[in-house]
């Protein structure tokens, strides 16, 4: 059994948020990725898990205004939307990273 994932350092930029998983490995998630992709009773539907949320109606420059832990397992990000309140495990967001690393396909044994 492994351990859940923990990052080393989590960082708003201008553009997007910056999670540093470990030394060599930084996820750079932008913005408005990261707000389609929230999982909160409000963006999809709790029994089916279809997505409730309009892409539509958020902004390409949605930005986060804050973000904030939320226990050792977590964070939480309030949006200039007016939108916060999604969680995002951080087993969740390594399974978004979009850097190339998590991007390549596994190989084959």
């Amino acid at each position: 059994m492994s351990l859940p994932p923990v990052p080393l350092k989590i960082h708003r930029s201008p553009e997007a948020l910056v999670i540093t998983w470990e030394e060599g490995h930084e996820g750079v998630y932008p913005y408005r990725m990261l707000r389609l992709a929230c999982r909160c009773a409000g963006c999809r539907e709790e029994m089916t898990d279809r997505q409730l949320l309009d892409p539509a109606a958020i902004s390409p420059e949605v930005k986060a205004e804050a973000v904030e832990l939320v226990g050792s397992y977590a964070i939480k990000i309030s949006w200039d939307d007016g939108h916060d309140t999604g969680i995002y495990t951080y087993e969740y967001l390594l399974s978004l990273c979009p850097c190339q690393r998590c991007k390549q396909p596994a190989p084959e044994s």
